[in-house]
């Protein structure tokens, strides 16, 4: 008989708590406007069957899929996530951020903090596992970036363009450029921190 390790049905569990509060945003932020399955499908390019199960809570929905999701809703992705919704001060424990994205090789990708619209900035605690790598599609117009490499080395893909970055290492770029992060090591964990700035987060409801 085979059990579980401890640590990765207590993944599973926070994961599902996760889902669950995004599930009730986004048919919040549904309701709220008085739209229905098919126009929340229509602006945001997420299937009605996928936001189904995403207000359900069932689904893991990607990155891409919740930045397409808070943008349409004009919400802003921290505040379609995060579980602490004080103004004024918000605090993340350690290990208590949501994991958004959980790759094959041990990677995981943490929001740790965030602000809410109409300037939103999202900072990020990234790990990539030895010879790992999370791709991005463009981001809204003007959106900008900044990472700073922690641990182990890092290539950063922008548009047609790469750089090696080192421990230590930083660099700022256009997130409305499709960009990659590559561990191109083949032994050692890479992590990094990332900060988003997101203007006019959501661009209106007449999107």
């Amino acid at each position: 008989m085979h059990y579980m390790r401890q640590p990765d049905l207590e993944a599973r569990e926070g994961a599902g708590s996760i889902s669950r509060a995004i599930g009730g945003r986004v048919r919040q932020g549904r309701a709220s406007r008085g739209w229905t399955l098919d126009q929340l499908a229509e602006r945001s390019g997420v299937s009605r069957r996928m936001l189904v199960s995403i207000e359900q809570g069932s689904a893991n929905p990607s990155i891409a899929t919740l930045l397409r999701l808070s943008d349409a809703l004009g919400i802003g992705l921290p505040a379609l996530v995060n579980l602490d919704r004080s103004s004024r001060l918000r605090v993340t424990r350690a290990g208590a951020a949501p994991v958004l994205w959980r790759g094959k090789l041990g990677g995981r990708a943490a929001l740790v903090a965030g602000t809410e619209p109409p300037d939103v900035t999202e900072l990020w605690d990234w790990t990539l596992g030895p010879g790992e790598s999370h791709s991005s599609e463009a981001h809204t117009a003007g959106t900008r970036e900044l990472l700073l490499v922690l641990d182990g080395q890092l290539e950063l893909r922008v548009g047609q363009h790469a750089e090696v970055l080192a421990t230590g290492d930083s660099a700022s770029f256009a997130g409305d450029l499709a960009h990659e992060y590559v561990n191109t090591g083949s032994a050692q964990v890479a992590r990094f921190a990332l900060a988003v700035f997101e203007p006019t987060a959501g661009g209106g409801e007449a999107r």
